[in-house]
């Protein structure tokens, strides 16, 4: 089991790299729905700024084109067959005066719709708009036709009929009110991201790999909430230095479901969700500080949380779990290096499916800075470095 996390080459800075899709699972019947392409995130090109200064719109900002003819928001969408589009344009528009646009399909203009006045830069409407697509991918653009050049645009909803749902989320997991289709890392700035209960997929190719991109990269100070993170996810989240994960859910642990860097003493909090199918680490600590985990599940896991044993830089790490259930499949709970000074705290663990009590709730171990697997150093509670009693643990 390896601490050790090569860095990544590079990862996306700025903008988000991502498209949506907001989708509804109405009971066991699932429904085609459309496909939301947030304007201000790739596949989709803004001539213009992305903003956030009017309330009101979805994701993390929109288009706020320039004032030009030209001055276009175009995305790039995929068909499962060709067919008669629906084309849902969220868009604001705060003056008093229409501004008109081309709508470009694949190079080609096939109308010219209004987008007129609604009466507040942060009052929202959609525009209802059909057209010819092909199967596979497609390109289409609002091309402002005056001086004045588009609306605010905030997204483009996508639909061709046909097109199948995703599938449902694992049992017990929550349902979630959409998709969003992710090509990259998605770089999460210090005002956070709530994702509303979507899932967000794919990335990666679900290995252990240590050298895959995370699908959210949190700057310092960043919190990541209401996200349900679909399979493959890469290797899941990246906190730089003190975060908070509220209610993230990880259907299928890829490398790590989050794994905690920074400097200096940063505090980092877990605070709801839950995560399964992590055949190595769920939660992995590189950087120095406190982790604390609470309102979590969790099954079908190797290791819980773990200190890193071998990375080149070593800090003391502390961990507080409390209020967790974990279902086995499970091997241990926390693993920490007592010889840096690691400390784990445990209370309110509810463990599932262990009648011969074989999940290790304290390993220790003796960790180096050479990159060398370190060694086992023994379990349990000692006062020193694991604390905790029988009264903190209940078996079902």
């Amino acid at each position: 089991m390896r601490g050790t996390r090569r860095r990544l080459a590079s990862l996306v800075a700025g903008t988000a790299l991502v498209a949506g899709a907001v989708l509804v699972w109405p009971g066991s019947a699932a429904v085609a729905a459309p496909t939301r392409f947030e304007a201000e995130s790739s596949p989709a090109t803004c001539s213009g700024t992305i903003d956030s200064n009017w309330a009101g719109f979805s994701g993390g900002g929109f288009c706020n084109g320039t004032n030009a003819t030209g001055a276009f928001a175009q995305f790039t969408v995929n068909a499962s067959a060709a067919g008669t589009a629906t084309l849902g344009v969220r868009f604001a528009n705060g003056t008093t005066t229409a501004r008109p646009a081309g709508l470009v399909v694949n190079g080609a203009t096939v109308q010219t719709p209004s987008f007129e006045g609604t009466g507040a830069w942060s009052t929202w409407v959609t525009k209802t708009l059909t057209a010819s697509v092909n199967a596979g991918s497609n390109t289409i653009r609002l091309n402002p036709t005056t001086a004045n050049g588009l609306p605010n645009v905030d997204f483009l909803d996508f639909e061709v009929a046909g097109s199948p749902p995703p599938p449902p989320p694992p049992p017990g997991f929550p349902t979630p009110t959409g998709q969003v289709n992710v090509n990259g890392t998605i770089s999460v700035p210090a005002s956070g991201l709530d994702g509303g209960l979507r899932r967000y997929c794919c990335i990666g190719d679900g290995s252990q790999e240590e050298s895959q991109d995370p699908m959210f990269d949190l700057a310092s100070g960043a919190t990541l909430a209401n996200v349900i993170i679909g399979a493959p996810a890469g290797d899941g989240v990246h906190c730089n230095g003190p975060c908070t994960l509220r209610n993230v859910w990880w259907e299928d642990v890829g490398e790590d479901a989050a794994t905690f860097r920074g400097s200096g003493d940063p505090q980092f909090l877990v605070d709801g969700g839950g995560a399964r199918q992590a055949s190595d680490k769920i939660f992995q600590h590189n950087g120095p500080g406190t982790v604390t985990i609470q309102n979590f599940q969790a099954n079908n896991f190797g290791t819980f949380y773990r200190s890193c044993g071998n990375c080149s830089t070593q800090n003391q790490r502390d961990v507080v779990i409390r209020n967790v259930t974990l279902t086995r499949p499970g091997s241990r709970i926390a693993g920490i290096n007592i010889n840096f000074g690691d400390t784990a705290r445990f209370s309110g663990i509810t463990i599932i499916n262990d009648a011969s009590r074989a999940m290790v709730i304290c390993q220790k171990y003796i960790g180096n800075n050479t990159g060398a697997e370190p060694t086992q150093a023994g379990s349990g509670a000692d006062g020193t470095n694991c604390f905790y009693s029988a009264s903190d643990l209940t078996y079902r």
